[in-house]
């Protein structure tokens, strides 16, 4: 957030935000001076605002500004579609601002809580990917109001977005559970630094370092937090690392999901809201066998409280193809794809927390809910339009490499299994998917023979840690699963 101190401000955008961050700018008096806002709207046009200019049409005025080194554009129009946001990105940058910076468009802001500490480099997401639905966040968070709220992975992109957003809940308390002390040192560093400059509402933000796959961890630690609601978004989820670590993945996934529904149902006003995955559907890879399981648990749970939320690729998200693009181009590439007609289904990691935070209060126990994706993408396309964000020309400036596809990855992805039909609900971009329930006595009897392979046993202590057994077992259950004929077995 703090660089080096600009000489002129020019915010693009004279609304409630835009004006919310002028004053900010004004009061701090480290920023540089905000030389104007830019705006559309004929009524604004030509007065002052605060004494601070109004001048416009954006795309009208922009050629005519007379930038200087170090001069900053600040993009506060939280609505708008991202086409415009592409097209006055590149305008902007052809004018040469030294920075360009953008008001993020989450829900917060667009009801009117906009702060300085919430702005942020502009990022190849705010241009590329498709225009979010407006949830009004206050609204859709009011069941969690004065509600202790666990998010399990808290230190992961969807964990700490839930954590972001669950700022304007009026929750009583937010727990950040997770078992990686860097990763959620930092998520509690920024929300403390949030709430110190305005951000949301005075909840108390609980870090919390734990193990799901210790049973008597969950269980010790649900007795203490007492909460009502968990998002649980903790998984091991790299596809090609988990087919090399198959074990630890279904110890994780599965074991620690089932130890969660244990020492939940001690607490009936407890709900969990799993985060799922499109991986799930017809499997070829251990991890999208392990959400599956995951999500059969979470279903087939006697309460009948707790729901499934499934979604595609986030972009931006650690370990995905967005960073993974972004460092290869520079550091002058190749950009490396598995394969040229390669699809995948893409949602910006706010708007999909935005619509999981909904489902989870307007979903009903037991119900597998799916977020509305749109087409999907092809991940080609995507590392062109990267490249060409970055100012170079695919295949000329910036090659890119077929490499093939690895271990457990599909060429297309898919929504649904044929045994499923997804149903609109009168919420956009959620559906509710109705399905034919596989029956729970084979999913206990599967995860009574997974015990011995994920715990040690000494009555059986051959097959811990056995690779080959854990596959075997897996695909009785989940045909579509790979076969790994040459796979060590330990």
């Amino acid at each position: 957030m703090i660089g080096m101190r600009t000489q002129r401000v020019y915010i693009l955008g004279a609304g409630i935000a835009g004006v919310s961050i002028a004053n900010e700018i004004r009061r701090k008096g480290v920023f540089g001076e905000v030389a104007a806002f830019l705006d559309d709207d004929t009524a604004k046009i030509g007065t002052r605002i605060e004494g601070t200019p109004v001048l416009g049409p954006i795309e009208d005025i922009l050629p005519l500004l007379d930038s200087s080194p170090g001069d900053e554009a600040l993009i506060a129009m939280p609505s708008a579609p991202r086409e415009r946001l592409r097209k006055l990105y590149g305008m902007l940058e052809q004018i040469g601002f030294s920075r360009i910076r953008i008001l993020p468009g989450i829900s917060q802001i667009l009801e009117g809580d906009a702060h300085l500490i919430q702005t942020r480099e502009i990022d190849p997401l705010d241009v590329l990917s498709r225009t979010p639905v407006q949830i009004h966040l206050r609204e859709s968070l009011a069941y969690l109001r004065g509600k202790r709220v666990l998010i399990t992975g808290a230190g992961g992109s969807i964990g700490s977005e839930i954590a972001r957003q669950l700022l304007s809940g009026g929750c009583e308390r937010i727990y950040l559970l997770g078992h990686g002390e860097n990763s959620i040192y930092e998520i509690d560093h920024e929300l403390r630094m949030l709430q110190k400059e305005g951000v949301g509402e005075q909840a108390t933000i609980v870090p919390v370092i734990g193990e799901l796959q210790d049973a008597d961890y969950v269980h010790f630690i649900m007795q203490r937090l007492r909460a009502d609601v968990i998002f649980h978004c903790a998984a091991y989820k790299h596809v090609p690392l988990m087919e090399a670590n198959p074990v630890a993945v279904i110890r994780n996934n599965v074991f620690g999901t089932r130890n969660l529904l244990d020492a939940a149902r001690e607490y009936p006003d407890c709900r969990i809201v799993l985060v799922s995955t499109d991986k799930v559907v017809a499997p070829s890879s251990v991890y999208g066998a392990s959400k599956q399981l995951a999500e059969q648990l979470v279903l087939h749970d006697a309460s009948g409280r707790h729901l499934a939320v499934r979604f595609g690729n986030v972009l931006g998200s650690r370990g995905s193809i967005l960073p993974l693009f972004r460092r290869q181009i520079e550091s002058g590439g190749p950009v490396t794809l598995t394969h040229p007609d390669a699809t995948r289904f893409f949602m910006t990691i706010p708007e999909a927390v935005s619509l999981v935070l909904k489902a989870g209060g307007v979903g009903n126990g037991g119900e597998l809910y799916l977020l509305d994706m749109g087409e999907p993408v092809r991940i080609r396309d995507v590392a062109e339009q990267l490249i060409r964000f970055y100012g170079y020309e695919p295949d000329v400036d910036i090659p890119i490499d077929i490499i093939g596809l690895r271990p457990g990855e599909k060429l297309q992805e898919a929504l649904w299994d044929d045994h499923e039909t997804p149903q609109p609900t009168e919420f956009p971009r959620i559906q509710r998917i109705t399905r034919t329930p596989c029956p729970a006595e084979p999913l206990q009897q599967l995860l009574q023979e997974l015990t011995p392979v994920c715990t040690f046993d000494p009555a059986q202590p051959r097959l811990y840690r056995d690779r080959r057994r854990l596959r075997d077992i897996l695909r009785r259950y989940v045909p579509t699963l790979q076969e790994v004929p040459d796979e060590p077995r330990y």
